[in-house]
């Protein structure tokens, strides 16, 4: 059984083509920047692998050019034993998934098993150093390190995606070192996400502290500039 807070269905964002986004609950981060941190506690209803497996089938015939399912959460590599049995099922449809994560578990052989089964992984670069990741997201650093690796040393298809923070990461300094720390993966493409403030009703809902309470919105040309120093060869 695993602790599904919601679905959405026929994204367009997660993954080539459209997608059934399968989101968990359950992290283990807490970053500051979070703008579903109704996903960290079991808030949602359980599913087999098999209630799970029925409801995905129904949206097959919409799987074309490259879609499929979408596991996200919360943290979906803590359900990977799940997955895998999922997994199973999916296959005998000839439906794939991809993982959208930001790689904060530790590198077990079910994890292992969870990303050589997926058509590709999304990670999630939080920070490029241990100081930041720590203070901003209070997990340990080496377990996306060690994902980012094995994805890459398996052949595995990776996107990357880092959310810029006002304030934090959106200079451009910092930016130049978040693509000089990816050059240690292989990966398709690297896309920056802007901070938006539209989760912060959750935090009051949930009555839990907004640590970036007074923090506005990235606007979309900082984003856009930014952007072009990841896109720009060298």
């Amino acid at each position: 059984m695993a602790d599904i807070h919601s679905f959405e269905s026929l994204a367009a964002l997660d993954g080539e083509g459209l997608r059934y986004g399968v989101f968990f609950t359950g992290c283990p981060l807490r970053c500051a920047y979070c703008h579903n941190p109704d996903t960290w506690f079991h808030s949602g209803k359980e599913y087999t692998p098999q209630e799970l497996f029925k409801k995905i089938k129904r949206y097959k015939p919409y799987f074309k050019n490259g879609g499929g399912v979408t596991f996200s959460g919360g943290e979906p590599l803590l359900q990977s034993e799940f997955i895998n049995e999922t997994a199973e099922l999916l296959r005998s449809e000839n439906i794939g998934y991809c993982l959208d994560t930001s790689g904060s578990v530790p590198l077990s052989e079910s994890v292992k098993k969870c990303i050589d089964g997926a058509e590709m992984v999304i990670l999630d670069i939080k920070f490029y150093n241990e100081d930041d990741y720590k203070k901003y997201t209070g997990g340990a650093f080496e377990n996306f390190v060690n994902i980012g690796k094995y994805c890459s040393e398996t052949g595995k298809r990776l996107w990357l995606r880092t959310v810029v923070v006002p304030g934090i990461n959106d200079s451009e300094d910092s930016v130049r070192r978040y693509k000089e720390f990816a050059k240690q993966f292989k990966y398709e493409k690297y896309e920056l996400l802007a901070f938006h403030t539209m989760g912060f009703f959750k935090y009051d809902n949930l009555k839990i502290e907004n640590p970036l309470k007074e923090t506005p919105a990235l606007d979309k040309e900082t984003l856009r500039k930014l952007q072009m120093i990841i896109d720009k060869e060298e």
